[in-house]
């Protein structure tokens, strides 16, 4: 069983308390493909591309500029220690001790414009860069088409090892559109969190991602295994909603 998370476009790359045993990203060489075409791209063309302000825009052509294709710990932290968005605090890697790291680097991967797909604890550079990226490649007008189906056959191969062979969606709509689907060797589980407001049921963005990044703690926690095991989640008042999930969508409400 393999959890899929986005990632943030928040990084915080201040010093670790403790040392982890760092692993190395699988597409290394894409990666930096990806990284020559963008560091030719001007401050102006990076603001119009991802859609940022100029403060951004040359705060990511330096980082492009400087991108190594080494990634020690000298130029690069722990993808979930990096990250520091929404989905992030609700997983509170900080928080969590080495067993629970363990199981997270083996049952989480991290989907990433820049880096395809990465375990908790591969060595990532700071970045920017949207799965939604329109950056053309001789691959295609985009990243989509840049991955095509790597990442769905990098999930294949790691299923493989795993007794309990499915993939939990914890990933928003635009990441988990790099995933061909088609090219999965196991089917795919779409977890909601939904609230009650003004008496409605509805789908609250900021508290729906963070609820992703603390179902990926529960199962670390818990150190889920199967489906059933993912059911008791029931962090900051969440229940699972038996009536309103199917074989292939389960419903956290609050």
């Amino acid at each position: 069983m393999i959890a899929v998370l986005s990632p943030a476009k928040t990084l915080d790359y201040s010093d670790l308390p403790e040392e982890f045993k760092f692993s190395q990203p699988i597409f290394q060489e894409e990666t930096q493909a990806l990284v020559h075409k963008l560091k030719k791209q001007s401050k102006a063309k990076l603001k119009s591309l991802m859609s940022i302000s100029d403060k951004l825009a040359k705060e990511n052509a330096d980082r492009y500029k400087v991108f190594d294709e080494s990634f020690t710990k000298d130029n690069s932290k722990e993808a979930i220690f990096a990250f520091n968005g929404d989905v992030y605090r609700g997983f509170e890697a900080e928080s969590l001790n080495k067993t629970q790291i363990k199981y997270a680097q083996k049952h989480v991967r991290i989907l990433s414009g820049l880096y395809g797909i990465l375990k908790p604890l591969d060595l990532m550079q700071p970045y920017r860069l949207e799965m939604g990226t329109k950056l053309s490649t001789r691959k295609g007008k985009n990243l989509y088409d840049f991955w095509g189906d790597k990442i769905a056959n990098s999930l294949n191969e790691e299923i493989k090892s795993h007794k309990e062979k499915v993939i939990i969606n914890l990933a928003s709509v635009e990441y988990f559109k790099s995933v061909d689907k088609k090219e999965l060797d196991m089917p795919v589980i779409n977890v909601d969190f939904k609230e009650y407001r003004d008496g409605k049921l509805k789908f609250v963005s900021f508290n729906a991602k963070k609820a992703r990044g603390m179902m990926a703690r529960y199962m670390a926690i818990e150190k889920a295994k199967t489906i059933e095991d993912l059911k008791g989640f029931n962090l900051e008042d969440y229940a699972f909603v038996e009536e309103d999930s199917t074989d292939t969508q389960l419903l956290f409400v609050r």
